[in-house]
């Protein structure tokens, strides 16, 4: 057996289902990017079917992005897997196809409504079809973990027969536990003849808080490809941390018996931030590797522990994953290109035209605050990756505010070539700019969540709004935007809020038929 472990990220794909996760092309593509350059084995960039939408981005980044194999998903369905096969063409021999179908009696009984030979005949079906477009298949017998071993041990031997060169044992639902599921890659060890003509795949959901043990598990008992996301994310409880993974098998090396991964594990924490930036969702402060709390110390006895000998109370040396080095800040006097080295630093790689967007809002900034820090500047390019042409973006804000008047908004918006405004009294300044932007864009939101935090130290720190709201379709969709103005802020991140529940329109239908 290989000492590889190979690392499939599915961020764009099961981590963008998590709900107000979506991301716009420009969103997907930096986190691509960030992905190639962390040097994961695997991207899983989407479901192609879906949409065009997402048909566009798996071939864009199928195009574009060198190095790992891009994959995309599919149903065991001829237009699932045509479609596939068409988004990941542009990456040649790097072009995967996963196909998958539920396998459980549960799922059987209730949502196939299909005997066993009927589930092995679509099995071997879709991966037969796969593999006429691709020479990289993988099968997933979805909820594999609740499948009984013998009809999953048949179901697996057919579609190595049929060409899958990769078996994925998926715990759908976060049932299984650490013992049972190592036990279950065991059986499928023993009691698959053709076993070693595939590698064996785990893609685990943290429902019980497990998703990393029991992908660790399955790693000790033969798995070589772990499944999951950076920063956990995904539906439900999410998905397993992959940089827990990566990390616990480089840090317990003398466990795992000289496993490795290729993940350069340097790229960690700036991965980590720029999809929590990308998909607008926050990294808990005491998340294990990549949270602000992970190699902090306030307890005297490990402070002096530390200072005297930094193993004592860290197992991990904190720049292995991204930490640490010098932050320059720049000011209102800075070019754009010291801007530009700065943010390639950060892991941005803009276009000419997205640095001039950027730019603009870096000097208007600049013009307000002292020094423009890595957090600012980062929350900047966040902020601009709403301004699609197919999305709204903000062009103007005014308020009038006070205790002895009504306050009101006026908001320019635009789309595309088209400039929209509106106005609208509120119970506050941040409640009547979000009314005037429902009258624009017609819609009406439920505030569920306002928060307003610091991007740095300071008084006239950017201030970064992070809000979820509920435009009556069942999600909560989150929102950012960053200015030195909290209203201003508040404004950008309910425009963002609005882009965000545009994308997620048309595809929720189609993302609930494939929980993988």
């Amino acid at each position: 057996m290989s000492d590889k472990v190979i690392i499939f990220d599915t961020t764009l794909r099961d981590g963008e289902q998590c709900p107000g996760a979506s991301m716009n092309l420009r969103e997907k593509m930096e986190v691509a990017r960030q992905l190639e350059r962390l040097n994961v084995d695997v991207i899983e960039a989407g479901f192609p079917v879906i949409s065009d939408g997402d048909f566009d981005a798996v071939e864009k980044i199928a195009t574009e992005i060198k190095g790992p194999k891009i994959c995309g998903l599919a149903r065991c369905v001829a237009k699932d897997i045509d479609a596939a096969g068409a988004a990941v063409k542009p990456a040649g021999e790097r072009g995967r196809i996963h196909v998958f179908l539920a396998t459980s009696a549960i799922h059987r009984e209730f949502k196939l409504k299909k005997a066993e030979e009927e589930i092995i005949r679509l099995a071997v079906e879709g991966v037969t079809r796969a593999r006429g477009l691709v020479k990289d298949v993988e099968f997933s017998p979805e909820d594999a973990s609740r499948t009984e071993p013998e009809f999953l041990a048949r179901v697996v031997q057919a579609v190595i027969e049929a060409g899958a060169t990769t078996v994925n044992i998926p715990d759908t639902v976060g049932f299984a536990v650490p013992d049972q599921y190592a036990s279950l890659i065991g059986y499928l060890r023993s009691n698959v003849r053709n076993i070693d003509d595939a590698i064996i795949s785990v893609h685990c959901h943290d429902d019980l808080g497990l998703a990393v043990a029991n992908s660790l598990a399955a790693v000790k008992a033969g798995a070589r490809q772990v499944e999951g996301t950076f920063n956990g994310i995904g539906e439900r409880a999410g998905n397993c941390a992959l940089e827990e993974v990566v990390m616990a098998i480089k840090t317990r090396g003398d466990f795992y018996g000289g496993l490795h991964t290729d993940v350069v594990t340097r790229e960690i924490l700036k991965t980590s931030r720029i999809i929590s930036r990308m998909s607008g969702l926050h990294v808990a402060r005491s998340k294990a590797i990549v949270g602000e709390n992970a190699f902090a110390h306030s307890s005297g006895i490990h402070q002096d522990g530390i200072l005297k000998k930094r193993e004592t109370y860290e197992i991990m040396d904190p720049e292995e994953v991204g930490w640490g080095g010098t932050e320059l800040p720049l000011t209102k006097h800075s070019g754009s290109h010291a801007m530009k080295v700065r943010l390639e630093h950060l892991g941005f790689h803009l276009s000419d035209a997205q640095l001039k967007v950027v730019y603009d809002r870096f000097k208007d900034v600049g013009d307000k605050k002292k020094f423009v820090y890595d957090d600012d500047l980062a929350a900047l390019v966040e902020d601009s990756m709403t301004s699609d042409s197919e999305t709204y973006t903000l062009d103007y804000i005014h308020v009038t505010s006070g205790s002895t008047t009504v306050p009101t908004a006026t908001v320019r918006l635009k789309k595309g070539g088209e400039t929209l405004q509106d106005s609208s009294p509120g119970n506050g300044a941040v409640d009547a700019a979000m009314q005037a932007i429902d009258r624009i864009v017609k819609r009406h939101g439920h505030l569920a969540q306002y928060s307003v935090e610091a991007v740095t130290q300071g008084r006239d720190s950017l201030g970064e709004v992070t809000l979820k709201v509920d435009f009556g379709n069942g999600d909560l969709i989150t929102g950012k935007g960053a200015s030195t103005d909290v209203i201003e802020a508040s404004a950008r991140a309910y425009v963002n809020a609005v882009n965000r529940t545009e994308l997620l329109q048309g595809r929720k239908a189609a993302v609930a038929a494939a929980p993988i």
